[in-house]
């Protein structure tokens, strides 16, 4: 009753002529409203619903404006109501009014000649709000009910998507403040909170730079009267979306000690258990002159344990922090140092959970576990396996990282054994039931202990990949990236293509989880021969693309030059993040980058080939959640190759075991940069502007360019336009032109920012 009764007071103010009506409404309600009654307060609109500690709904008659506020988590949507009615071909608007007959809870539609022809029911619960349009009976007309709200929702949180479609081919991705026609929901990732909208139309978009007064995103949500599956708009808020769901221990990545994905070169791919500090350093010193200047960050050491030549890691001498003295006679002191000295930051991989050291399984006999009848258990990390309950063996993981760390300088820890599927890595095999029993001593939870005692023990400002990490244990927590799946190769052995699909398989099933609580590590990007270079490309693209923690593994002299450029392509990394909130193990054809900045949107789309024959791939652009009715312009990366102007959708002819890489930007009628062939992202780390100038029809492009690395930027240019100068300040310009498109290369000896004019005459939108 005491809603019915803010629903009969009208927008009053002072000096209004409705304030006779509000004291009339007060006197005449008093006896069901006590409380209005004694505190008469005007109010902005009138209150259709209200729920204690949820959802609120104002509506203000005077512009039909419909503001819904939650207080608790500060989600304000406030917009415009309309209704749009269809008879005979011709669309009509009616008002949205407060409905007249002083029913609670809903709004009237009212047609041209004032009648009420139906009605917008508001309903709900503490986290839900719905809009229900009905029509008055009998049903005469097709009508669509509007909303366009502007939506507050925190300055960190994006558009994305979390009720994906069964059937659905192309897997989404975004950088930058990147949207989607698909996308059904705003996410906070700081809060973990999800705003998810359903309605038979839903278009969300984030607002334009700068945000006006806390304004995040803006909407446009439709919802039909003649069809009951679509005629309701509901908004709902889901907290702890990742952590009841997916992450029990979620929190969002450090972004000071980790602000991008790391990149790197290790050896374990190519060389496996053999390398050593000579090794590690020549390949480095190619690293230094061919990746570095790219944006290659760390160089990483791996089998360096003592009596590490050979296969197991079982045998491996994890614990004792001696090195192989056959490889690294120098010690890993030195040799971090050294990796220093070329620019790098060194990395180290390490197991500590177990040994294959007899000796100091003997020395330490307490500090291992033991089956029943008082034999060493064995793992993957050792023949002998610590005890994870003992305070001491925390203490001794804590203190040996910590040398690691500060005493020998490493700043990148690949820790290992941690999770993963096998049985026999540390998650799953503290688990079994034997496992607890041996225990000595009673700790609820003594692995989530070590892996805070791992990264206390390297310190808060150190890079932690959690080797075989997985997103539903404790390492959340405190790492900063983990190994998805299983090696890239085995030993001694090239690259299969099983091995390419199941790296694809296992980026894109946890694609959800990156760039969130920590930054997917794919295993390394192989690329050299024998694998043929289309499985080379799809490697690329698979790692690169998703803006994936990113380590190399090749030898690298041996790389021809097309090889290596796919390394450099896939450096710096881009900063991308998820568009569909949910797990996707059903590996799909079509991987869709969606780039927005300041200056330019456009998409980056693979379409893949996984099957053993060539084939045709079909797709529309509403796939890809672009406009259906704009025109695309469509660029082959790999293939240097303009594809058109073209509408509605394309048909990609695919090889075996292969992917297109396309570019695809809306045609806006004048010139515009189109790709470049520095990075896979074509333009996502190197576009730095873009301005048009009508008047002058003149295009300004910027980018960054890498010492001594000719950049190639592709143009299109409408026929109406024709290119009559092109320069650039500091560096070397060399246009060529080839139809419709022009194709610019610039140079200069150091790496920095340059500027390309191109000056046309013709006409240009």
């Amino acid at each position: 009753m005491k809603n019915l009764c803010w629903q009969l007071l009208p927008k009053t103010g002072i000096g209004s002529s409705c304030a006779v009506f509000t004291a009339l409404a007060v006197f005449l309600l008093a006896p069901v409203c006590p409380v209005l009654a004694a505190t008469p307060v005007p109010v902005p609109g009138r209150l259709l619903f209200e729920v204690n500690q949820g959802w609120q709904a104002r509506f203000d008659p005077a512009n039909a404006m419909l503001e819904c506020l939650h207080a608790p988590t500060g989600t304000r949507v406030a917009g415009r109501l309309s209704f749009v009615v269809a008879r005979a071909g011709h669309h009509t608007d009616w008002k949205v009014e407060v409905s007249r007959d002083f029913a609670g809870r809903r709004l009237a539609l009212v047609d041209e000649r004032q009648n009420i022809q139906g009605y917008v029911a508001v309903s709900g619960d503490a986290s839900r709000l719905n809009l229900t349009v009905l029509s008055r009976p009998p049903q005469s007309y097709a009508g669509e009910l509007v909303f366009a709200p502007q939506i507050t929702f925190g300055s960190r949180a994006f558009t994305c998507r979390t009720h994906v479609p069964a059937r659905t081919s192309v897997v989404p991705m975004a950088s930058g403040a990147a949207d989607s026609l698909l996308n059904d929901s705003l996410f906070d990732p700081e809060r973990d909170l999800v705003l998810n909208f359903s309605a038979r139309k839903v278009v969300l978009e984030t607002a334009p730079e700068p945000a006006v007064r806390g304004i995040t995103f803006q909407a446009s949500l439709a919802a039909s009267v003649e069809r009951v599956d679509g005629a309701s708009i509901s908004m709902e808020l889901v907290p702890d979306y990742y952590r009841s769901r997916y992450v029990p221990n979620y929190r969002t990545i450090d972004r000071r000690r980790c602000p991008t994905p790391p990149t790197g070169w290790m050896s374990w791919n190519v060389y496996f258990d053999t390398a050593g500090e000579k090794e590690n350093l020549d390949e480095a010193r190619l690293g230094a002159r061919y990746l570095k200047p790219f944006g290659l960050e760390i160089w990483s050491i791996e089998s360096w344990q003592d009596n590490s030549p050979r296969l197991p890691v079982s045998d491996f001498h994890n614990l004792t922090l001696r090195p192989s003295p056959e490889k690294f006679p120098h010690g890993m002191k030195w040799l971090a140092g050294e990796i220093k000295a070329l620019g790098f930051r060194p990395g180290i991989w390490t197991v500590p959970w177990g040994t294959g050291d007899a000796k100091f399984y003997l020395a330490h006999r307490d500090w291992f576990l033991h089956d029943a009848d008082g034999k060493p258990m064995k793992n993957w990390n050792g023949r002998y396996v610590l005890d994870p309950s003992r305070a001491q063996v925390r203490r001794q993981m804590e203190e040996s990282h910590r040398t690691m760390s500060a005493d020998w300088g490493y700043e990148f820890f690949k820790i290992d054994g941690i999770s993963g599927r096998g049985p026999g890595l540390s998650a799953h095999f503290f688990e079994r039931t034997e496992v607890r029993a041996a225990f000595r001593e009673t700790v609820i939870n003594p692995y989530a202990l070590c892996i805070e005692a791992l990264r206390r023990g390297i310190g808060p400002d150190r890079i932690f990949l959690a080797c075989q990490g997985h997103y539903t244990g404790p390492e959340v927590a405190w790492a900063d990236a983990a190994r998805l799946g299983a090696d890239i190769v085995h030993p001694n052995e090239p690259p299969h293509w099983a091995n390419y699909l199941d790296q694809a398989g296992i980026v894109q099933a946890q694609l959800f989880a990156h760039n969130l609580i920590w930054y997917g590590d794919p295993d390394t990007l192989l690329v050299g021969e024998p694998a043929p270079l289309n499985s080379a490309r799809i490697a690329t693209t698979v790692v690169a693309l998703p803006g994936q923690l990113t380590f190399f593994g090749d030898k690298l002299g041996p790389l021809p030059p097309a090889r290596m450029r796919l390394l450099q392509q896939a450096l710096p990394v881009c900063d991308v993040r998820p568009l569909d909130l949910v797990p996707n193990p059903e590996l799909k054809p079509i991987w869709d980058l969606k780039l927005r900045r300041s200056f330019a949107s456009w998409d980056v789309v693979s379409v893949f080939n996984w099957n053993d024959q060539p084939g045709a791939i079909k797709f529309s652009f509403a796939e890809l959640g672009l406009n259906p009715g704009k025109a695309y312009l469509v660029y082959d990366f790999w293939n240097r190759q303009f594809l058109g102007s073209l509408q509605g959708g394309m048909e990609c002819r695919v090889d075996a075991r292969a992917n297109s890489l396309l570019a695809i930007h809306e045609n806006l009628g004048r010139p515009q940069l189109l790709s470049t062939d520095r990075h896979i992202t074509q333009g996502g780390v190197e576009w730095t502007g873009e301005t048009w100038n009508p008047a002058r029809q003149e295009l300004v492009c910027s980018f960054k360019l890498v010492e001594n690395d000719p950049l190639t930027a592709v143009i299109h240019v409408p026929s109406s336009c024709r290119l009559v100068a092109a320069k650039s300040a500091g560096a070397t310009v060399e246009p060529q032109i080839n139809d419709s498109i022009i194709s610019v290369t610039l140079r200069r000896a150091t790496s920095g920012e340059v500027r390309l004019v191109l000056t046309f005459t013709g006409s240009a939108r």
